[in-house]
C-alpha cells in the first residue's frame, strides 16, 4: 500500500504467455490504424495547407547529428538491423504508452552496454532542452519505481525503453530523426535540414511523485498542472461558460497512440478574448510544452505557435475545485497539447485523481512526424528520384 492506495495485481509482462484471439484482435487493430494513409490530426473542416513552410531556421543542429553517428557507431551489426531504420518504416507509428504492450521496436535500452546507452541518451540530450531532457529521464526513472512498488523491477524499469534511429543524420542533407518508445514516454523527432519536430510527444506518470525507493523525490508535472489550473481559476464566470466543454472527464486523451488521423474541432476560450494576465499564464503553459525542445529549437516553435494566436483555444472538462481531477486542452491549427488525471492502472483506484497524467502534444495539419515538410522535401529534391514514402505517408513507403 502507498498513500493509502492498492496496487492492482500484477499484470504487465514484455510478451504475452498465450497469443488469445482479443490480444490479436487488439494488435491487429494497432497495426491496420498505422498502416492508414497518414492524413494528420484535423478539425472537420479537413487539413489546411501552407502551415508549415520549408525554409532554414538558422539553427545549428550539428551537435545532434554528430551525437547520432556516435550513438550508431558504437552499435553491432545485430543492433544496427534493429536500431537503425529506413525514414518511411512504418515503426514510426506504433509507438504506444502502455506497459503491456507488443509492437515494440528499436534497440532496447536495458540491453545495452553502458557507454552505448549513454551515447543513445547524448542524442536525446542534444536534442531536448536541459528541462526537457530532465522530465523525460525523470518519467523513466519513476517507470522503476512502479517496479520496485510491485516488485517488478525486471517488467518496470528505467531502462525498459526501445530507441530508434530513422535515416541517416550524415551531412545533414537528407531527413532523419529518432524515436523514444516505451511505458509512458513517447517521443518522435524529426529533423529536415535544420527543422525540428518534436511530435507526437506522449509523457506520463503513474506516480507522479516517487516517496520511496531510488528515485525518492522525484515528482514530474508540477508545473503543467498548476499552470493550467491557476488558467482555470482565473478565468470569469463568463469565460468559464466558454472554457468548459464538459464535467466528466474522458477515458483517455482524444489524441493519444494510434490516433494519427483523429477529428477535433475547436472549443473552448479564445485566446484572444483572454486579460494580459490570462494571455500571460495561457503564453506560459504553452511553453511548459515547446519548451521541451532545444532552446533555439523551442524558440523557433514558440513563435510559430503564437503567430496562430487568434486561432487557440483553452478548453477544461471537470469541476474545477482545488483537488479535483481535469482535463485541458490548448488547440491551434499549428499545436495541439492534451493534459488529464487517469483513473488508476497500477494504482487500484476507478477513479481519476491526481496521482496519474498523461499528457500528449501533437502538430495538427499533417505535420506530426514532420510529414508535412518531408512532403515538401520529397517535391523540392527528389520529385525524379527514388520514392520517399515517408514523405507523403509517414511510416508508409
Amino acid at each position: 500500500m502507498t498513500d493509502g492506495l492498492r496496487y492492482r495485481p500484477k499484470a504487465p509482462t514484455r510478451k504475452p504467455a498465450v497469443w488469445t484471439p482479443d490480444l490479436l484482435e487488439r494488435v491487429e487493430w494497432r497495426r491496420r490504424a498505422a498502416d492508414e494513409p497518414f492524413r494528420g490530426v484535423a478539425d472537420s473542416a479537413g487539413v489546411r495547407p501552407g502551415l508549415f513552410p520549408l525554409h532554414s531556421t538558422g539553427v545549428d543542429v550539428t551537435a545532434v547529428r554528430r551525437a547520432a553517428e556516435r550513438y550508431l557507431s558504437g552499435l553491432s551489426a545485430a543492433q544496427l538491423a534493429e536500431g537503425r531504420l529506413p525514414m518511411d518504416d512504418v515503426s514510426w507509428r506504433h509507438w504506444a504508452n502502455g506497459a503491456r504492450y507488443f509492437l515494440r521496436h528499436g534497440v532496447c535500452l536495458e540491453e545495452l552496454a553502458d557507454p552505448v546507452r549513454d551515447s543513445a541518451l547524448a542524442v536525446m540530450r542534444a536534442s531536448l532542452s536541459e528541462t526537457g531532457f530532465t522530465q523525460v529521464v525523470d518519467l523513466m526513472h519513476l517507470n522503476l519505481t512502479i517496479g520496485e512498488l510491485r516488485g517488478e523491477e525486471d517488467l518496470l524499469n528505467e531502462w525498459l525503453y526501445w530507441f530508434t534511429v530513422y535515416g541517416d543524420p550524415g551531412d545533414g542533407a537528407q531527413p532523419w530523426g529518432w524515436q523514444l518508445d516505451g511505458h509512458h514516454v513517447n517521443v518522435n523527432c524529426v529533423f529536415v535540414g535544420d527543422q525540428m519536430v518534436l511530435t507526437p510527444t506522449f509523457l506520463g506518470a503513474e506516480p507522479v511523485h516517487a516517496t520511496s525507493g531510488k528515485y525518492a523525490g522525484t515528482h514530474v508535472f508540477r508545473r503543467e498542472e498548476a499552470v493550467g489550473q491557476e488558467l482555470f481559476d482565473s478565468l470569469t464566470g463568463k469565460q468559464r461558460a466558454q472554457a468548459v466543454i464538459g464535467d466528466v472527464l474522458p477515458p483517455d486523451l482524444f489524441v493519444g497512440a494510434f490516433r494519427d488521423n483523429y477529428e477535433l474541432n475547436y472549443q473552448g476560450m479564445p485566446f484572444t478574448e483572454l486579460t494580459g494576465h490570462q494571455y500571460a499564464l495561457a503564453t506560459e503553459l504553452l511553453g511548459l510544452y515547446t519548451g521541451r525542445a532545444a532552446d533555439a529549437q523551442a524558440q523557433v516553435r514558440t513563435a510559430e505557435v503564437l503567430a496562430h494566436k487568434q486561432e487557440t483555444y483553452f478548453s477544461w472538462i471537470g469541476d474545477g475545485g482545488p483537488d479535483s481531477a481535469f482535463y485541458y486542452r490548448v488547440h491551434s491549427p499549428v499545436i495541439l497539447v492534451e493534459f488529464e488525471h487517469q483513473a488508476g492502472v497500477m494504482f487500484d483506484n476507478d477513479v481519476p485523481t491526481r496521482r496519474h497524467i498523461h499528457t500528449v502534444v501533437r502538430t495538427p495539419n499533417g505535420n506530426d512526424y514532420g510529414a508535412d515538410l518531408l512532403r515538401q522535401h520529397h517535391e523540392r529534391f527528389h520529385r525524379h528520384g527514388p520514392g520517399h514514402g515517408h514523405a507523403d505517408r509517414p511510416g508508409r513507403a
